[in-house]
């Protein structure tokens, strides 16, 4: 199973309003272990900076101004995440944004049902508590300390260890949920190991004499021992 963590920084809330991506960060995992692939683009928003925004993320106007602009990298950015699952932290902000650079090259949308929420996964595992990318660190132990500013690359590979944690580790059920449909993967998936019986049992490990032995201490020991009981 392939699944794409995500994560982007813009220049505000509202891409309806004016507001544009400056940076994409992507971290792929298989069957929930990362493999090493990532995707990473700086954009040129193709306007100013508002100091707000500059200040969650720091990428100013003249680190910007020489980058692409979305247009020149929607293909690129489409063609990594293919219709892998987007696990996104609150991810109704970025798939706004990205459907909305996407309609403007005039590309297809991305299905909301393709994005995976970890805000929503973590608000109904801890109901309650703080679900903020910071705050699940600090309740799984990840070192985020070098998250001194948002980063797309640096929060999406932080999101990919929040995201394991929140869905029981890297093997969820490490392949022995008895429920479990052992004998299909989904189409396009690597084979997944499932535990299964033996198709010869073992040898016994006692021999006949000892076997013997043990029935005799258990019948020295009369009606009430507990090996009678539990046999």
């Amino acid at each position: 199973m392939r699944e794409i963590v995500l994560d982007t920084e813009t220049t505000g809330f509202e891409p309806e309003a004016g507001d544009r991506i400056v940076e994409i960060g992507a971290v792929e995992l298989w069957n929930h272990l990362p493999t090493g692939k990532t995707y990473h683009q700086y954009i040129n928003p193709e306007r100013s900076m508002p100091k707000e925004a500059f200040e969650v993320h720091g990428l100013g106007d003249d680190f910007l101004r020489d980058k692409p602009v979305f247009s020149k990298v929607g293909h690129a950015f489409i063609d990594f995440i293919g219709d892998a699952k987007l696990v996104i932290h609150n991810a109704a902000f970025d798939m706004k944004f990205l459907n909305a650079e996407l309609g403007w090259m005039g590309l297809p949308k991305l299905p909301w049902e393709q994005a995976l929420d970890t805000l929503a996964i973590a608000r109904k595992r801890f109901p309650g508590s703080p679900a903020s990318l910071d705050a699940l660190c600090r309740r799984f132990g990840i070192d985020n300390s070098s998250r001194t500013l948002h980063g797309a690359l640096l929060d999406s590979e932080i999101l990919a260890e929040v995201y394991l944690e929140l869905i029981g580790g890297r093997q969820p059920d490490f392949g022995l949920n008895p429920q479990a449909d052992t004998t299909k993967a989904e189409a396009g998936d690597a084979p997944v190991w499932r535990a299964g019986a033996r198709p010869t049992p073992l040898s016994p490990r006692i021999t006949d004499t000892e076997a013997a032995a043990h029935t005799a201490f258990v019948e020295g020991m009369g009606d009430d021992a507990l090996w009678k009981k539990l046999g």
